[in-house]
């Protein structure tokens, strides 16, 4: 990664809590590039996943988890859709 660049985040949804399917349309298996596809993800899943992201791309780290992921929910109580962040590695 170049300096001063951020470093590139991949949302996946990876699961799914509660009886309801997502008022969005989400599904378990997306992915999304945060950058480039952020306006195709839910607003109150965008709400979550912001601090998480704000998190790793500033080089921070979640307590439990490994470096560069986060996983978290949406705020939906009917249907908590569980994320992954990830950091991009462009080395790899």
């Amino acid at each position: 990664m170049a300096r001063g660049k951020r470093p590139d985040i991949r949302l996946t949804i990876t699961g799914k809590l509660g009886p309801m399917g997502c008022h969005r349309g989400h599904h378990v298996g997306e992915v999304f590039d945060y950058d480039t596809e952020r306006g195709k993800i839910c607003p109150m899943a965008m709400h979550c996943a912001f601090p998480y992201i704000d998190i790793l791309r500033y080089g921070g780290s979640l307590p439990g988890q490994p470096a560069g992921t986060a996983e978290f929910c949406c705020s939906d109580a009917d249907v908590a859709m569980v994320f992954k962040a990830e950091v991009i590695d462009e080395d790899t």
